[in-house]
């Protein structure tokens, strides 16, 4: 080898700080060249193994960037202060931006290096069963994501643009080939992920289970029995506008209270206590308190919901139920009225305003029907088990008397729907029930997996639910408003990087020991990665780079009716321009 060249070179790391170098760069004597044509020379391996390619930040700062951004969650601002304040290196805010979006490149090359010892691993487990889910916000930034069960990783996540069969099933092979075959699926009730499974499955003719999410389907099962009726309900609240008359009466309470507050809430925590002293309403300001509390109760109808959103909470049935329970008790109050003239006029006013669903026949009509669904409804849940939280720890035993159940269950359902009669509406809610059991009743058995001999024999269960998923992407967008700070997350989620998801493994000790052996060792596992890929560009070895482009370019369709390469081109002035100045042309009608 004979000198080159020398030059110097700045770098940045977490070991050196800002340091600058003089690099003596070699060449063959020979003339060498490597299969590729490519002159055989070499630089500092210090170097090589300290900074990224063509960059002054070392992969150490890289990989701190990293987990502090999509491990720990931190902002940019905070990112660069413990860098500055920890190791002396400063760096701009877009340079975190670059470098996070750099080193999830990085992870996602690593993950898919190291599939065999992953797959292997999965391999000794008996296997892995396949939660398939996608996310977005408000139709932007769609994020699809497989996750294997038992470990709980993340296998693979891509950015698509909308939830359609066409894009799911591409990203489903490339798991496949890199991880092998699941032991059974698990899925919501989309119409997209549903077919693209069912693709998979006859394409590798896999004889797995496919299982249908019990949340899911009591969620399908339960809008179509309650949201007529729901709807309904919601309706007449807003046209005879009781809450906006119950917030008013509650305000203006508030303000002629006025001072008094303190000494009025104090009456009041008396007051509710005071079971034994009839029923009756304090006067002067303790009496406009208690009125003011029974308005507050009144509206508090989100208190009784259980946090499962409709239809396993009924928002609409539960504010009603409050009204007629405070309507009776206002009855028993205005029975013995206070002395005070002004309560005794707030608390009919009070009266009046839940009259309105006291006389209203619509209401009793519309709430007598929505009850009788909704025990239907809450049958279903009781049998399958999901009226509470779901069991932590469920057996094959369970598993097989749950099923025992629900099948007497549906033959009890079939032997009481009325063939005839004026019970139409019963009859119309038992046969959305049976449907939905027909079409999905297949696919919600079928957890208990025989494992091999070779790892053990035992009988494993997969989760009755996709709530692995779902959970999953609740953290994701709860830690994403954590740090931008915004409600709405549809441009977060549309420029975040679908690797994003693969940096939540590096939470799990199992999957760091099988990636890098620990967090610390992460920017060696990067150095050797780059090392490798150097040399097998220069001996000219081929990699999976073609597959990868091919499913790159299968991610690209443009499913979407807007989708961000799109709306960059059309918001340009230049668009408008162009369009406006054809409009404005005197160019012939034509008529369709």
């Amino acid at each position: 080898m004979k000198v080159q060249k020398t030059m110097p070179r700045l770098g940045r790391t977490l070991t050196h700080g800002p340091f600058e170098a003089q690099e003596t760069v070699y060449e063959c004597a020979g003339k060498c060249r490597w299969p590729t044509g490519a002159q055989v020379v070499q630089h500092a391996a210090c170097l090589q193994e300290s900074l990224m390619p063509g960059s002054v930040i070392g992969y150490d700062v890289m990989v701190f960037v990293g987990v502090e951004r999509f491990v720990r969650h931190h902002q940019r601002e905070e990112i660069r202060s413990a860098l500055l304040d920890q190791y002396g290196v400063k760096i701009s805010a877009g340079e975190v931006s670059a470098l996070s979006a750099r080193f999830l490149q990085y992870l996602g090359r690593l993950h898919r290096v190291r599939a065999p010892q992953l797959r292997a691993a999965l391999e000794a487990d008996g296997g892995w069963p396949m939660h398939v889910d996608a996310t977005g916000e408000a139709g932007r930034g769609t994020l699809l994501v497989v996750i294997a069960g038992w470990r709980q990783w993340v296998l693979g996540s891509w950015k698509i643009a909308t939830e359609r069969e066409d894009l799911i099933l591409p990203c489903l092979r490339q798991v496949l080939r890199l991880f092998g075959a699941p032991c059974a699926a698990m899925r919501d009730l989309g119409k997209a992920v549903t077919p693209a499974i069912e693709a998979m499955c006859r394409e590798l003719n896999l004889d797995i289970p496919v299982l249908a999410c019990h949340q899911h389907f009591l969620a399908d099962v339960g809008k179509d029995l309650l949201e007529p009726g729901h709807a309904q309900l919601r309706d007449l609240f807003r046209r005879t506008k009781i809450r906006p008359r119950l917030r008013t009466l509650i305000r203006d309470l508030g303000r002629r209270i006025g001072k008094n507050i303190h000494s009025a809430r104090e009456a009041l925590h008396n007051w509710r206590s005071a079971l034994d002293s009839g029923h009756r309403v304090e006067s002067g300001s303790e009496g406009l308190a208690e009125v003011r509390a029974l308005a507050q109760w009144t509206l508090d109808f989100k208190a009784e919901a259980s946090g499962l959103d409709f239809p396993f909470d009924r928002p609409y049935l539960d504010f009603y139920n409050r009204c007629k329970t405070a309507l009776r008790a206002s009855d028993a109050f205005l029975r013995n009225p206070p002395q005070d003239k002004e309560v005794t006029s707030v608390l009919r006013r009070f009266h009046r305003i839940l009259e309105a669903i006291d006389c209203q026949v619509p209401f009793q009509r519309v709430t007598q029907r929505l009850r009788r669904r909704a025990a239907l409804f809450d049958e279903l849940r009781t049998v399958l088990r999901m009226a509470e939280a779901l069991p932590e720890k469920e057996t094959e035993q369970d598993l097989d008397q749950m099923r025992d159940e629900f099948n007497k269950w549906v033959v009890f359902l079939r032997q009481r729907r009325p063939a005839r009669g004026p019970a139409g509406d019963i009859r119309e809610a038992i046969d959305i029930v049976l449907k939905h059991i027909d079409v999905h009743g297949a696919n919600l058995w079928g957890h208990c997996i025989q494992l091999s001999q070779s790892a053990g024999g035992n009988i494993y269960l997969v989760s009755r639910t996709n709530a692995l998923a779902e959970n999953f992407f609740k953290g994701i967008k709860h830690n994403e408003r954590r740090r931008s700070g915004r409600k709405n997350l549809g441009q977060d989620l549309e420029n975040l990087h679908a690797e994003a998801a693969l940096a939540y493994n590096l939470k799990r000790d199992d999957y760091v020991s099988l990636l890098c052996g620990s967090l610390e060792r992460l920017p060696e596992a990067f150095v050797e990665l780059d090392r490798n890929e150097r040399r097998n560009g220069l001996l000219g070895v081929n990699s999976n780079a073609e597959k990868e482009q091919d499913l790159d370019a299968a991610l690209r369709i443009a499913s979407a009716s807007l989708c961000p390469a799109d709306r960059q081109i059309i918001r340009a002035e230049e668009m408008d321009r162009r369009i406006t100045a054809a409009a404005q042309s005197r160019a012939p009608r034509c008529r369709a």
